[in-house]
């Protein structure tokens, strides 16, 4: 199937080019002034994006310079000036040999063009910032430099991953956890001792937290390509395909459909594998009469998607399966019909788990324990889970507040059984919207009833057309 449905007529493009198509230089500049705003005169805000990467893949900008200037380049800097809204974009040099292996890229030398399309009042190169930078120190009043000092995201990074990671390298003494911005930090602070440097990135994390309906378009196309490829990877399990086999297919599906590559390392968890909620080693083949959990998104012109979905190896759920995903799905719906703008997420919670508590008590559990997994699920306050963006795990905080329209967020409601090693959830992308909310995930089967069917269906791969439909079984059977 194609995806420009989704788009309503707009010039969305999946992948990268010299420049991207998605954002205008309008909206990228009024994001700016929106940051001169939030900054205020007598600031400057200086935003470092990513350093060039070893290896063949593609460059994949930050999320922050991205997101305020749309520049695939490595090695791009941006001033913004809080007094008069204008912005400086430094780049490197043209680099002519580079550009006949790889193509031709954005650079310093062509100012009219780089300005052209970001809508940047002034283009210099790399060498011109420390000049800059230098100049505002000799003022009498120097103003205030603003810069990230939070991790940035990159491809398939979320910055929580980051500062586990952090977290992580930080234990062993023979390691340097000092991040690229931690290093800018300094440099600035050495070089320019009058300079006051303050923290830009509540700044930006506040703006990043609403989706403009752009962002909305593409959240909508990863959402549809995200359910379509758990979808195919449902039609094609049966036992003894391996849960790598499964995540091969979904990215396919999100290759197929635009994506410039996965959002995340897909979590495909068969049996006790689901327990650990970000199990991501794919190495396990599928057993008949066991769960499979799968949760996998792409990347999408750097916006991504969430998802969490059940179904039975061999087709069929079991009673006990069947009551426990069937409680999950109840509640995660029961929490879709009351979402909408001016909803607090505490007070929901509540409300939800007053709905559920019957459901808890009435429904004729198996076992004791399970009935005590259900109830303890209403206690877990994470069901609202996380924001949903440009990186799976985006930045911004919606539950402290009512919720407002172009938030977006994973929904998630799980419950635990540790006395099986069982996981069980199921999860999707909600866009708050001016009279409820939307579901960007939607189109994966959800309730036990659709999945079965779904799983009768003709697996993805044999006579396939990516722009059509689904046909033929699974092949491809690991030897």
């Amino acid at each position: 199937m194609t995806y420009s449905f989704l788009l309503g007529g707009t010039d969305i493009e999946p992948l990268p080019a010299v420049y991207q198509r998605n954002f205008s230089a309008e909206t990228l500049e009024d994001r700016r002034r929106r940051v001169a705003a939030a900054i205020g005169a007598g600031a400057r805000a200086l935003v470092q994006g990513a350093a060039v990467q070893p290896g063949s893949g593609i460059f994949r900008q930050s999320n922050e310079m991205y997101y305020l200037t749309g520049v695939e380049v490595p090695h791009t800097y941006l001033m913004i000036d809080g007094d008069t809204a204008e912005s400086t974009l430094y780049l490197p040099h043209q680099n002519p040999g580079k550009e006949r292996v790889e193509g031709p890229s954005l650079h310093a030398d062509d100012p009219e063009e780089v300005a052209r399309l970001t809508g940047v009042a002034r283009v210099a190169p790399i060498e011109a910032l420390a000049t800059d930078l230098s100049r505002l120190a000799l003022r009498p009043q120097p103003p205030t430099l603003l810069t990230p000092t939070r991790p940035a995201e990159g491809a398939a990074v979320s910055r929580d991953s980051v500062l586990a990671a952090i977290a992580e390298s930080a234990a062993d003494p023979w390691s340097s956890s000092e991040t690229r911005e931690a290093h800018f930090v300094a440099r600035l602070r050495d070089a320019f001792p009058t300079l006051t440097i303050g923290d830009l990135s509540p700044v930006l994390d506040s703006l990043r937290e609403r989706k403009d309906p752009t962002e909305i378009d593409l959240l909508r196309w990863a959402g549809q390509l995200t359910a379509d490829g758990i979808t195919a990877a449902m039609r094609a399990t049966e036992p003894g395909v391996t849960e790598f086999q499964l995540a091969a297919i979904s990215n396919y599906v999100f290759l197929a459909g635009g994506a410039r590559d996965e959002g995340y390392r897909g979590i495909v968890g068969g049996g006790t594998n689901a327990w650990h909620g970000h199990y991501g080693r794919q190495s396990d083949e599928l057993v008949a009469g066991e769960l499979v959990l799968m949760d996998h998104a792409p990347d999408v012109a750097y916006y991504t998607s969430d998802i969490g979905r059940m179904w039975p190896v061999d087709g069929t759920f079991s009673d006990d399966q069947r009551r426990l995903y069937d409680f999950i799905v109840r509640y995660h719906r029961e929490f879709l019909t009351r979402l909408g703008p001016g909803v607090v997420p505490r007070e929901l919670l509540a409300e939800v788990r007053a709905v559920m508590e019957p459901v808890v008590r009435d429904t004729p559990w198996s076992y004791p324990h399970h009935q005590t997994a259900a109830a303890g699920a209403l206690d877990f306050p994470g069901h609202l889970s996380h924001p949903v963006g440009m990186p799976v795990h985006d930045v911004g905080d919606y539950r402290s507040r009512p919720l407002e329209e172009g938030v977006v967020f994973a929904l998630d409601p799980m419950l635990w059984i540790p006395e099986e090693r069982q996981y069980v959830r199921c999860e999707d992308t909600v866009v708050i919207t001016s009279d409820g909310c939307e579901v960007v995930t939607g189109a994966a089967p959800l309730d036990c009833d659709e999945i079965e069917a779904e799983m009768k269906k003709p697996g993805p791969f044999d006579g396939w057309d990516p722009r059509t439909t689904w046909s033929g079984p699974i092949a491809g059977r690991r030897p």
